[in-house]
C-alpha cells in the first residue's frame, strides 16, 4: 500500500484561531438535561455527534431515543450562533430479546454517524448492539387539502357525500420536523456492535463488533460482506478484541480498527475481499519496567479518529492520547498523558470497574488541538503546537455564566483546600466522568456530555476580545 505524500500537508495546519497557535480561551454556551442528579438510567447520554457543517448535533442516550440540535441561524441582531436549540426528538431503537440465546437486546444507541448531506433533508446512521438503521430528517412546511376520499381530519367519508370531484389543494402550514426510518441493517452481528464508520463514497459504511467488522451498502439491508474476522476456531486462544473501527476521510479503500492489545491494523479492501492480512500493524513496545497486572488493560484503545486530512490518527487508551503518523507504524509521533496521577490508583479504578471506562477523542477542525475526557466532569484540551494542554470542569454552576472565561484546573496530590483551581487526586468522584466529546468540525466549538447533561462551549482568540 503506497499513501501519496502529497496529498498531505508536511505537518499540522498552522492556521489557528489563536494568534499564536496556543491553547484557546474557551467559555460556557448552553447546557442542557434535567437540574437533578437523580435521574433513570435511561436518560444517561451515550453518543453526541455533529453533522458534516456542525450545523446538527445529535445526542443519543441509554433509552434508545435521539435528540437532534440545531444550531441558532443568523440574523442582524444575533450575529454568533452559539446555541443549539432542540431541532426533533424520536425514539430510535426500542429493546429487544434474542429468544435463541435467551437475551436481551438494550436499546441504547452506541453510535451515531451523520451522512453527507444531497437535499433538503438530512440523513443518518444510528446502532444499539445488534442493529444500524437509516434515518430521514426532514421538514414539513405544506400540506394537501380538499381530498376526495377522506375529510380534513383523515376519516373516510361516505359514499352519499361523494356528489362531486374535489382537486387538492397545497397549503402552507406550521414548520414540522418528522424522522422517518429508511433502512434497518440488521441479523449481521453475533457480537455487539461497537462502530459504525460512513465511507468516503457515501454509499458504503462498516459494522464493527468485537470479532468481525461488516461492510454494507446503503441501499441494500439483506446482505453485507464480511470483511474482518478474528475469531479464532477455539475460543480459548482468543487474544484481542476488536474495540473500534473508522474509514480514511479521503481513499474509499482504507479502513483501520483498533484492538484491545493497543495495537491498530490498516487494511486496504482492493487487496482482498477479506482483509485479514492488514496492510500495515500500528503499535508501541512496551517498556518492560512499566509493565504490571494492569498493563493489557490500560493498553486497549477505546476511540480511534482519522485526523481531517487524513494523515493522521488518534487513539485514546485508558491514560493517553496517541498521535499516529499514517506513514510511521514503529510508534505513535505524540503522546499526551491525560490523567497520569490515576497511575497510582489502577487497583481501586479495578475493584470499582473504571478501569473499563471507554473515554472517547476529537480533533479541532484544522487538527492542531485534541479533546478528551476524564474523571471528576474534567475534560482536556491539548494544543500539537505548543505541547501545552488545559484541564476544565464542566458544571452548571461555570454553564449559568456564558461570558465569563474558563478557568483552567490542576490536578495535584499537594492540593490545597482554599485554592479552586487545585484538586487532590484523592477527592476525584469517579462516578462522575466524561466520556463523550464532539468539536465542531469547523469551528471552534466543543460538546461535553456529562451523565445526563449536555455541555457547549465556544473559544475565542486571546489576541481579541470577546464579541458582544
Amino acid at each position: 500500500m503506497n499513501i501519496p505524500k502529497s496529498d498531505y500537508p508536511p505537518d499540522v495546519d498552522m492556521q489557528s484561531t489563536s494568534s499564536d497557535g496556543d491553547l484557546l480561551e474557551w467559555y460556557p454556551s448552553q447546557v442542557k438535561g434535567p437540574v437533578d442528579d437523580e435521574v433513570q438510567e435511561a436518560d444517561l447520554i451515550s453518543t453526541i455527534e455533529f453533522n458534516e457543517d456542525g450545523e446538527l448535533l445529535a445526542v443519543g442516550d441509554k433509552g434508545g431515543r435521539i435528540v437532534v440540535f440545531q444550531r441558532e441561524q443568523q440574523t442582524k441582531t444575533s450575529p454568533r450562533r452559539n446555541e443549539y436549540n432542540v431541532y426533533i426528538t424520536f425514539h430510535s431503537h426500542e429493546p429487544e430479546f434474542d429468544y435463541l440465546k435467551s437475551l436481551e437486546i438494550e436499546e441504547k444507541i452506541n453510535q451515531i454517524r451523520w451522512l453527507k448531506r444531497k437535499n433538503a433533508a438530512h440523513f443518518l446512521l444510528s446502532t444499539n448492539d445488534k442493529t444500524v438503521k437509516l434515518w430521514k430528517i426532514s421538514e414539513k412546511t405544506k400540506r394537501a387539502e380538499g381530498y376526495n376520499l377522506r375529510d380534513d381530519n383523515g376519516i373516510i367519508r361516505s359514499a352519499n357525500s361523494l356528489t362531486d370531484l374535489r382537486i387538492p389543494v397545497i397549503k402552507p402550514m406550521e414548520l414540522m420536523v418528522e424522522a422517518t426510518p429508511k433502512r434497518v441493517f440488521g441479523n449481521a452481528h453475533t457480537y455487539h456492535i461497537n462502530s459504525i464508520s460512513l465511507n468516503s463514497d457515501q454509499e458504503t459504511f462498516l459494522s464493527a463488533d468485537d470479532l468481525r467488522i461488516n461492510l454494507w451498502h446503503t441501499e441494500v439491508t439483506d446482505q453485507s460482506f464480511n470483511i474482518v474476522d478474528i475469531k479464532p476456531p477455539n475460543m480459548e486462544d482468543l487474544t484481542e478484541v476488536i474495540t473500534g473501527a473508522e474509514f480514511h476521510p479521503r481513499e474509499c479503500n482504507l479502513f483501520v480498527y483498533s484492538s484491545s492489545r493497543g495495537i491498530i491494523r490498516l487494511c486496504d479492501m482492493r487487496q482482498s475481499a477479506l482483509c485479514d492480512r492488514h496492510c500495515k500493524v500500528f503499535e508501541e513496545p512496551e517498556d518492560p519496567s512499566t509493565r504490571s497486572f494492569f498493563s493489557e488493560i490500560i493498553s486497549s484503545i477505546s476511540d480511534i479518529k482519522f485526523s481531517h486530512s487524513g494523515r493522521y490518527m488518534l487513539t485514546r487508551d485508558f491514560l493517553n492520547l496517541k498521535v499516529w503518523d499514517l506513514q510511521m507504524d514503529n510508534k505513535p509521533v505524540e503522546t499526551y498523558p491525560i490523567h497520569e496521577y490515576l497511575r497510582s490508583k489502577l487497583c481501586v479504578l479495578y475493584e470499582n470497574d473504571c478501569i473499563f471506562d471507554k473515554f472517547e477523542c476529537g480533533w479541532s477542525p484544522n487538527d492542531d488541538h485534541l479533546l478528551t475526557g476524564s474523571y471528576h466532569n474534567l475534560f482536556k484540551i491539548t494544543s500539537r503546537l505548543s505541547r501545552r494542554d488545559a484541564i476544565f470542569e464542566s458544571s452548571r454552576e461555570q454553564a449559568i455564566r456564558p461570558r465569563q472565561i474558563l478557568k483552567s484546573k490542576k490536578v495535584l496530590p499537594s492540593a490545597r483546600r482554599n485554592r479552586r483551581d487545585e484538586i487532590n487526586p484523592d477527592s476525584l468522584e469517579f462516578t462522575k466522568k466524561i466520556l463523550h466529546c464532539a468539536y465542531h468540525p469547523t469551528d471552534d466549538i466543543i460538546a461535553i456530555a456529562t451523565a445526563h447533561n449536555l455541555f457547549t462551549y465556544i473559544a475565542k482568540d486571546p489576541s481579541s476580545p470577546l464579541s458582544s
